[in-house]
């Protein structure tokens, strides 16, 4: 596509996706980046994994995290990150994507909430790492499924259940977050977003920026991006999609999807397919 890179900046760059055929809402990733770094973005399903090699920084609920070699990564869904190197060759991981009601059928348990985002430890690091490979080349449903039951045995001891550290009151902004859920096709305005606060336009600019740690801009493309993943993965076409997201058209979906998944739009559809 004209105006859009073939492949990442460095050749070493390298990012797949796969789902099993026969379990919805599980995608498992494997990637080895160097110099590529992750616009904000989300997953609407926990983010399960484990750091193979090299560094990564991110950031994650306000702060700043390093995740270094024999490490998990724990992410809750819908919680945006950002992602870079932090050493000279890059990292190699590996996540499971699960959706929260898949989580809940396999453990039994209500609903689990992860108050950290790394936790170094090689004994459990290193069996995640093989599990995550055995699950991406799993060719029976059962295995998979055994495989999968005892991968979320390995992160159960950092799983908190029922959100202990989640205030009972709705957080602050759920409204606007709400408003950009369902206007994801539109031009959004700030005048429109600070109505729904019922705040001042820069008055709730600022302060959904400190809330948040990020714009409200930022998170609608990521609230996009993330629907366009779920459209791409169900087999609609980047240029519907395109249309469907609010994105001019089928480069600027490229480009996005690109910075916040590491692949484009074809090559993600591509890898599911295969």
């Amino acid at each position: 596509m004209q105006g859009v890179p073939g492949q990442f900046e460095h050749t070493q760059d390298r990012a797949q996706f796969r789902r099993p055929a026969h379990r919805d809402g599980i995608e498992l990733y494997r990637a080895h980046i160097v110099r590529h770094e992750f616009d904000p973005h989300t997953h609407d399903a926990y983010g399960l994994g484990a750091i193979e090699s090299g560094v990564e920084r991110f950031r994650y609920r306000g702060s700043e995290h390093l995740a270094p070699p024999d490490s998990r990564v724990m992410m809750n869904p819908d919680v945006l990150h950002t992602g870079h190197a932090e050493t000279e060759g890059g990292w190699r991981y590996r996540m499971a994507y699960i959706d929260a009601d898949v989580v809940q059928a396999v453990t039994g348990d209500d609903s689990w909430w992860f108050r950290d985002a790394v936790h170094h430890d090689p004994a459990r690091a290193h069996r995640v790492t093989a599990l995550l490979d055995a699950l991406w080349h799993a060719d029976e449903p059962l295995a998979f499924d055994s495989l999968l039951l005892s991968l979320l045995g390995t992160f159960r001891d950092q799983a908190r259940i029922g959100r202990p550290d989640t205030p009972t009151a709705a957080p602050r902004f759920a409204n606007v977050v709400e408003y950009l859920r369902a206007n994801l096709a539109e031009r959004v305005t700030l005048e429109e977003l600070a109505a729904v606060a019922d705040l001042s336009p820069f008055h709730f600019l600022r302060a959904f920026r400190d809330h948040h740690d990020v714009t409200p801009q930022q998170m609608l493309m990521a609230m996009r991006l993330a629907e366009a993943k779920r459209r791409l993965a169900a087999g609609d076409t980047p240029a519907r999609v395109a249309a469907a997201v609010g994105l001019s058209d089928q480069a600027h979906l490229t480009r996005a999807f690109a910075r916040r998944y590491a692949v484009t739009p074809a090559r993600y559809r591509q890898q599911l397919r295969g």
